[in-house]
């Protein structure tokens, strides 16, 4: 849904998952929305990678798992989107995939990687997640959450 405007966002129902993506001068603002926190958390790195790359032609090149500590819903937002520009910038990996539970206070996340080198780029390379504005919650709907990247 990256791109899409105001005037055609279909309209979000409970259960249904989703994001899109409003880019600025030296950032980008994601919104993103699921049934439950940890799709809404998903959406969100499937909004970041869209952003600068196209992973749809790209080979998995392996599969990694992290824990992070939930220490708060924005807290583990802004981690688990620097843990996509972390892996980006500091070992060349984009996440082609991304599934997440929640276990023993902690998110275990796991991601199937491919190759910076194996993908196409679209956009601007993620720099760092921004504080300001950032938000998660549940709604009417699910959950929901925005957040500012810069790039």
């Amino acid at each position: 849904m990256v791109g899409d405007t105001d005037d055609d966002i279909a309209v979000r129902r409970r259960g249904t998952s989703g994001h899109r993506a409003c880019g600025h001068t030296a950032d980008v603002r994601i919104e993103a929305w699921g049934a439950d926190r940890e799709s809404c958390l998903l959406e969100a790195v499937r909004g970041l990678v869209e952003c600068f790359a196209d992973v749809s032609g790209a080979r998995s090149a392996g599969v990694t798992r992290v824990r992070l500590p939930d220490e708060g819903d924005e807290e583990l937002l802004a981690a688990l989107l620097d843990e996509v520009v972390y892996r980006l910038e500091v070992r060349g990996e984009v996440p082609l995939d991304v599934a997440a539970r929640a276990v023993d206070g902690e998110l275990e996340v796991r991601f199937t990687m491919a190759a910076l080198d194996g993908v196409e780029i679209t956009g601007a390379a993620p720099k760092a997640v921004a504080w300001h504005e950032l938000r998660i919650r549940p709604d009417a709907y699910g959950w929901s959450c925005a957040v500012t990247v810069d790039v």
